[in-house]
């Protein structure tokens, strides 16, 4: 199929970082798809979405958002619910295309940015729940009267970024989405702190299945994995506050002292009590 090719020197302004538009999408099939030599960030705000690739289309609903990456193919059309009334809402989309270089600069200067977002695989997809499409939309609203700058592009961008799911240190961006999913909330203590239990609940699999997946793919159990969360958490809480440790325990879901005592020397090779006082004293008084 013959293609349109965007230039960013058609789009982009001499000084201009970043282009931010809201569009109404025509319900009509794209009778051609489209290239660019930038990279686009959009997401639905309203109705449903046909994306159309060289692979073929995907629906997208309010809320997912998409990251494209220069040399693309793609086109967009917007769709009806069945029995919908020509007047109703109509799909519409928010488009942040980013000039040239910037997002490469940004990649250059954050490794933990590797297959996420603009880093994958030509076209990502990720989704915003409705508090976190409310967020979005807030934080788009402020960069709408931002100057067109690279300053506030990233202070745009950086926090959706870190929002945004990965696979953690060791799992392969091959592994099932809803694995990524919850090896990231099981970072929140909401989920850590009920356990393996926990993490399950947060896959909404069976727990032989997700046992199986993460030895599969992490080599390690999901009461393993969230250990580990829980001691990361408690060794922050130790450098970072004067909390007791029996409130810091139990805010790990571990209030049986001795065994949080067992899991912290093991993670971390020291007692809860000696980690906190040489992190604390060494950082505000250091040794000669």
């Amino acid at each position: 199929m013959e293609q349109i090719s965007l230039s960013a020197s058609d789009i982009f302004g001499s000084d201009e970082a970043f282009v931010f538009s809201r569009a109404e999408l025509d319900i009509r099939r794209p009778p051609q798809l489209h290239v660019q030599d930038f990279h686009e960030m959009l997401w639905v705000q309203n109705g449903t979405v046909r994306l159309h690739t060289q692979t073929g289309k995907r629906d997208l609903n309010e809320g997912d958002l998409l990251f494209i990456s220069p040399d693309q193919p793609h086109g967009l059309q917007g769709r009806r619910a069945k029995g919908a009334h020509k007047n109703d809402e109509a799909s519409m989309v928010v488009s942040l295309a980013i000039r040239p270089g910037v997002i490469k600069a940004i990649g250059n200067r954050h490794d933990d940015l590797s297959g996420v977002a603009f880093w994958g695989r030509g076209i990502e997809i990720a989704h915003r729940d409705i508090r976190q499409l409310a967020a979005l939309n807030q934080a788009a609203l402020q960069l709408e009267r931002s100057p067109r700058r690279k300053l506030f592009l990233e202070a745009f961008i950086l926090p959706l970024l870190i929002a945004l799911d990965r696979p953690p240190e060791g799992l392969s961006p091959d592994a099932p989405d809803w694995l990524i999913s919850a090896c990231t909330a099981a970072q929140n203590p909401d989920v850590f702190r009920n356990g393996a239990a926990g993490f399950v609940a947060a896959t909404g699999r069976a727990h032989p299945h997700v046992s199986r997946t993460m030895r599969r793919f992490l080599g390690i159990t999901p009461s393993d994995y969230i250990n580990t969360q829980r001691m990361e958490y408690a060794a922050r809480r130790l450098t970072g506050t004067s909390d007791p440790l029996a409130e810091i325990a139990a805010d790990c879901g571990l209030p049986n002292l001795s065994h949080f005592h067992k899991l912290f020397l093991a993670s971390h090779g020291e007692t809860p009590q000696r980690y906190r006082r040489a992190r604390q004293r060494e950082l505000v008084q250091p040794r000669p």
